[in-house]
């Protein structure tokens, strides 16, 4: 047995530590009997270096589609090729205002105690990807965002560059098993913000990005194929329209549709909302059979902690590391 996931079988007994170990033991269940599972992801995590572990479970066969903000998506790309020149802040909570003019003055975006560098990270990825874009629109094509990502990663045109191992970017990973992304909400993140920007410039049409509400319709006939054989679970990292846009396919298929989906076959989220605020991201899984997206033996669990320290801790036990 692996290290770490002996280690949290031995130690994490009580509370949010033993939801932990009972949500992993129960995701190696769901895939042991012929489960796939789908994982969302909201926040920053690309940034805080998650591909780490998220790029070995994708390997390793444990995840099989992804729902990530564009934020994310984006970013795991910027460490990819600019990683030498982050900056990280571990005394972000005593930076004045003048002290955060001074960062972006350097051309240094924060995120929490990591500066993402906009010469080496933003504007680098936005040339490459910014032909892509422009080709497309001269051939008359249209792709969903992850998949000009995908076409950047699987092409020579950044594999110089590459600044962190590349085995660690959970987005070249995904590229290299073609594993199904969503992204809904692209144009809240920095290259979603240059792709409508060069629309507006004339450089390609806004059409040349497949948008999110066909990327809905991606989602429907993907859980619908798989739905057939499979037990579709869902982990959700964060809150946030990453988790909110996909575990709706369900009831868009039952109630709009009119046609016949299995709710859920497994859910956890790492969370640290309160229920009491009224979000959806705080919302406990429960509700969530009240709209028809889980059922009542849908095994579910909610950790309430930083997703930065659980999330690693759950693959750990899951790659058996």
């Amino acid at each position: 047995m692996g290290v770490v996931r002996d280690f949290v079988i031995r130690h994490f007994r009580h509370f949010n530590a033993a939801v932990l170990v009972d949500a992993a033991k129960a995701w190696e269940r769901h895939l042991q009997r012929g489960g796939k599972m789908l994982l969302t992801m909201g926040g920053a995590m690309s940034t805080a270096e998650m591909g780490i572990v998220i790029a070995e479970l994708i390997r390793r066969g444990k995840v099989h589609g992804m729902c990530v903000t564009g934020a994310n998506l984006e970013e795991d790309v910027f460490n990819l090729v600019a990683h030498e020149s982050y900056e990280r802040v571990p005394h972000f909570r005593e930076l004045t205002a003048e002290d955060e003019v001074a960062l972006l003055e350097r051309g240094l975006n924060r995120v929490t105690d990591t500066c993402i560098p906009e010469e080496d990270a933003m504007r680098k990825i936005e040339k490459h990807m910014l032909a892509l874009w422009e080709e497309a629109h001269r051939k008359g094509e249209r792709y969903f965002p992850h998949e000009y990502f995908y076409q950047l990663l699987l092409s020579a045109r950044i594999k110089t560059e590459y600044q962190i191992d590349p085995k660690n970017s959970w987005l070249l990973a995904a590229a290299e098993a073609s594993l199904p992304i969503w992204v809904p909400g692209w144009e809240d993140s920095t290259l979603g913000n240059m792709f409508v920007a060069a629309a507006i410039r004339g450089r390609h049409a806004f059409s040349t990005a497949k948008s999110g509400l066909e990327a809905m319709a991606s989602l429907i006939s993907w859980y619908k194929e798989n739905d057939r054989n499979h037990s579709l679970g869902f982990f959700q990292i964060g809150g946030g329209i990453s988790g909110d846009f996909p575990i709706c396919v369900v009831p868009l298929m039952n109630q709009d549709l009119k046609e016949k989906a299995r709710p859920w076959g497994y859910f956890c989220q790492i969370s640290e909302a309160a229920v009491s605020f009224g979000s959806y991201s705080g919302a406990a899984p429960s509700e969530k059979i009240t709209w028809g997206k889980l059922a009542t033996d849908t095994p579910r669990f909610i950790i309430e902690s930083d997703a930065t320290i659980v999330f690693p801790l759950v693959a750990a036990y899951l790659l058996d590391l």
